[in-house]
């Protein structure tokens, strides 16, 4: 029987271990990604034995010279993969047994070799691409969660909703034979879209999704093969490339600049069979896309014969002025596929997202959900269609529109008076459930990201979301998900932590 290892001799292992000259970051990758990528080989590897105990996050900020912030956002991953387990006052440790070895044990029970392994996929499709970083958001978190708070939703209205679906529902809709989604909600989706985002459709170009991240992905697949070229904004959504690199030839990152999706930059790069876009509030710098620079899209895109998905995963919250229309109003066309999401505006476990299709797409898509399976629960999509029709959604919206803006004005004053001087520079508070903090030149990011993990604040930098972009130093601070006095105390902790290293 194998005797466990003594704490010295584990502290021996785990020292040496981690000693071992690192693999290099990869073109584009982040270090947060990086250290996952190093630690998890050393577990499948067996250099880190299951029992091991890993240094201290700060130990290994200080030895891999990384910001301690970004070595907790790896341990935070590998422990939520179940590679590492961590137990109060004692440590973290690697998992007795890590996700890897239940694969290896259903292969051999299919008759292979533990070592077999699935050949590597066609280099140029999915061989190259970037996986996005593993980011669990969840409400309460401060400045990092970029969810609705769940505390403002009328869950009693929507319980009736959902009861008041249960005692009308049919048989023939039980039978779920609708493969775009159920008739009365993509009826009232359309109806919705028409009035607050000046789309004009009807309810046989809607098809309802578990999300917008279904809906790239539904349209990566149908529309997409491995010889095109897709656009993707930089910096940018950072689950886009990873998507899109799956099914197409290569991935090019767009600059952004004052006005958003840069065409100019776009032209360079001949054969784009695809574009994604955040137009009414640019993920993750805020920036609103401009209606001249919206025709200038649409014109390029009908020029180069290419598609244009628009990802408004926020538009319902401007806080300052009404929404500029959607760039999907504009498109006479029709080469836009623009994608929402009611998990951003009710709450995140609905799963309930939409797309509009042109409508020569329709058929397609329609095909697609017969192979790939239907959307949301027809009892669910029934009291979603019932919350918009009686105007229960667009109540919900107001209210929680002036708590979100509340919470906004509360961070930003708070900041304005730690810095002083009038020097606090922010970009996309005008909507939406973040902003970014450009910082001023005598703060250093990975110091001031280190200094604020102490506290337990953590951030994403801007630079998280830029594959070739190199932009000045900036944080994205979310700040919808706070209730009202986790705010306030969560905002003095930041403004303590601004006045320390100004």
């Amino acid at each position: 029987m194998t005797r466990p290892l003594s704490r010295a001799s584990q502290a021996r292992r785990t020292q040496s271990s981690l000693d071992l000259a690192a693999e290099p970051l990869c073109e584009g990758e982040l270090k947060q990604a990086w250290i996952y990528r190093q630690i998890r080989a050393r577990i499948l590897d067996g250099v880190l034995a299951k029992g091991t105990r890993l240094p201290s996050t700060r130990h290994l900020a200080e030895r891999w010279q990384v910001s301690r912030a970004t070595v907790d956002l790896a341990y935070d991953q590998l422990r939520s993969e179940g590679y590492l387990v961590s137990s109060s006052g004692s440590g973290t440790y690697v998992a007795a047994k890590v996700p890897d070895q239940f694969f290896d044990a259903g292969a051999r029970a299919g008759g292979e070799t533990p070592r077999q392994r699935p050949k590597p996929p066609r280099r140029g499709v999915s061989a190259n691409i970037d996986v996005a970083p593993l980011i669990v958001s969840e409400a309460g978190e401060p400045f990092i969660a970029r969810v609705p708070d769940p505390a403002l939703f009328p869950l009693d209205l929507w319980r009736r909703a959902l009861q008041a679906s249960a005692r009308r529902v049919t048989a023939e809709q039980l039978s779920d034979n609708e493969p775009l989604g159920l008739g009365e909600l993509r009826t009232q989706i359309a109806s919705y879209l028409g009035v607050a985002r000046g789309i004009s459709c009807d309810a046989e170009q809607v098809i309802v999704l578990s999300g917008i991240r279904q809906g790239l992905d539904l349209c990566a697949r149908l529309l997409l093969s491995s010889e095109d070229r897709v656009m993707v904004e930089d910096p940018g959504y950072m689950h886009a490339a990873p998507i899109f690199g799956r099914h197409a030839r290569e991935v090019v990152h767009v600059p952004i600049d004052a006005q958003g999706f840069s065409v100019a930059h776009a032209r360079r790069h001949a054969g784009a069979r695809l574009v994604h876009v955040t137009p009414a509030h640019q993920a993750p710098t805020g920036v609103t896309m401009p209606v001249s620079r919206r025709l200038e899209l649409l014109a390029w895109a009908e020029e180069a014969d290419c598609w244009v998905i628009e990802d408004d995963y926020d538009s319902e919250f401007s806080y300052d002025s009404a929404p500029l229309p959607a760039l999907k109003s504009l498109d006479a066309a029709d080469r836009v596929i623009h994608c929402g999401s009611f998990n951003k505006t009710m709450f995140a476990g609905l799963r309930i997202g939409y797309a509009v299709l042109p409508r020569k797409l329709v058929p397609d898509f329609r095909k697609a959900r017969h192979i790939t399976g239907r959307s949301t629960g027809v009892i669910e999509q029934m009291a979603l269609g019932s919350f918009l029709e009686s105007g229960a959604f667009g109540r919900h919206v107001r209210r929680a529109r002036l708590a979100y803006a509340q919470r906004r004005n509360t961070v930003i004053e708070a900041m304005r008076d730690a810095l002083g001087g009038g020097r606090l520079h922010v970009t996309g508070e005008q909507a939406g459930f973040h902003f970014v903090w450009w910082l001023p030149p005598e703060i250093d990011l990975a110091a001031f990201r280190g200094r604020a993990a102490e506290s337990g604040l953590h951030f994403q930098a801007v630079a998280d979301f830029c594959k070739r972009a190199v932009l000045p130093a900036g944080l994205v601070i979310g700040y919808a998900a706070l209730e009202d006095e986790a705010l306030r105390r969560h905002t003095e902790a930041l403004c303590r932590v601004i006045r320390a290293v100004v």
